[in-house]
């Protein structure tokens, strides 16, 4: 199970937020390059980081830096946040990153999913942000009418690789995982599963390996200092 240390981005700071909200920001650094170096020190093997900008409002400002992190970094970067067009998905990878996460415009646009997944194939990694157990889009601003597997099962047969399920209720709050929703999630599709939203300690980590994900990303617990990297890594 890989362990992914997340950067949260508003207007070129690193950031996290408490469940979504951006009126429940917390700012933890002026330079995601730096902290991102930080990470890949600590032994980071991928780095997932947000552009909480570009979900709320589809401003692209932050993408030179983003751009500019994965340039820096011997390890691969992923982003998400915002990715609506697949302009902005082919800049992205060949700005360097490595995988590009669709979130929102996988719910709305499953032409445009469609096409990216055939393109890029396993560089396309769906973003599945889930409240009580349904799709929520728009920087978690609004709840579809989807159900989380239901929505991983589809995008499975269209051909994505790996999704990363989120449970925004867990998120930024420190109170652990939904260890029942990763493990239904785990179970119901024979993709890879990236587990996220509310690692607190190592034990959520080794919780989080036996519900069958292959991946969890780790973002405010490594901020606060509740966790750190390399104890979880090894774990």
């Amino acid at each position: 199970m890989l362990v992914y240390p997340a950067i949260d981005i508003i207007n070129g700071k690193c950031v996290r937020l408490a469940q979504g909200s951006y009126s429940e920001v917390t700012v933890f650094g002026d330079s995601p390059v730096e902290m991102a170096l930080k990470w890949e020190s600590q032994g980071a093997g991928y780095l997932h980081v947000v552009d909480l900008d570009a979900a709320r409002s589809g401003n692209t400002e932050n993408h030179e830096i983003i751009k500019q992190m994965a340039r820096t970094l011997k390890i691969p970067v992923q982003v998400g946040g915002g990715i609506r067009s697949l302009d902005t998905v082919e800049s992205l990878l060949s700005g360097g990153l490595s995988r590009v996460i669709l979130g929102t415009s996988a719910v709305n646009n499953q032409e445009m999913l469609k096409t990216a997944l055939k393109e890029y194939n396993e560089k396309i990694v769906v973003g599945i942000d889930a409240k009580d157990g349904r799709v929520a889009i728009h920087g978690w601003e609004k709840t579809s009418d989807l159900t989380a597997v239901a929505f991983a099962r589809k995008v499975s047969e269209l051909g994505a690789k790996t999704v990363i399920y989120t449970d925004i209720a867990r998120d930024g709050m420190l109170q652990g995982p939904n260890l029942a929703a990763m493990s239904e999630m785990a179970k119901a599709v024979g993709i890879s599963v990236i587990a996220s939203g509310g690692v607190s300690c190592l034990k959520d980590i080794t919780d989080l390996k036996a519900t069958g994900v292959s991946g969890v990303i780790v973002g405010k617990a490594l901020y606060t200092g509740n966790l750190e990297l390399k104890a979880a890594i090894e774990a």
